[in-house]
């Protein structure tokens, strides 16, 4: 039940960072399809996923079931909140793909991968993202650190 809770709270939030990412207007265009266009993508997802955890059926069996909102549980998601400031910290300096490899191979472990998997994936989502940033949309994504092998 508090999964669905949660959903809800984060499908409200996504919808208002939306609605105020849609008009938003930059004074210059340093790219073609304007500043808006990587958060409205992210928020999109983030609202289909929220959707999907919001209607997804209901567990039947009991070994199945959600976990009560125990200290661990309360501690993983403090640990979330934690990585994704750390990940706000660290953009500019280490760049999109450093900090997101960063972030999603410690969030995959978090929640179950394997080192190796959570590493794996890490790089592929962050090289991926950047790839359809960068060239897809012609957005421009900061690299930090990798500059020197940009140019």
């Amino acid at each position: 039940m508090h999964d669905r809770i949660f959903a809800g709270c984060n499908l409200l939030i996504c919808a208002a960072l939306a609605a105020l990412a849609w008009g938003y207007q930059a004074p210059f265009a340093y790219e073609p399809v304007g500043p808006r266009a990587y958060p409205l993508l992210l928020l999109a997802l983030l609202m289909l996923g929220a959707l999907c955890q919001l209607l997804k059926p209901a567990r039947q069996n009991r070994e199945n079931a959600e976990p009560p909102l125990d200290r661990h549980v309360i501690g993983k998601i403090a640990l979330c909140i934690g990585v994704m400031l750390v990940y706000a910290g660290l953009f500019e300096l280490f760049g999109f793909i450093l900090s997101s490899a960063l972030f999603a191979a410690v969030m995959a472990y978090l929640y179950g991968a394997t080192r190796l998997q959570s590493g794996l994936g890490g790089v592929l989502i962050a090289v991926g993202l950047y790839l359809l940033f960068d060239y897809g949309l012609d957005v421009p994504l900061p690299l930090g650190m990798l500059t020197k092998l940009g140019s």
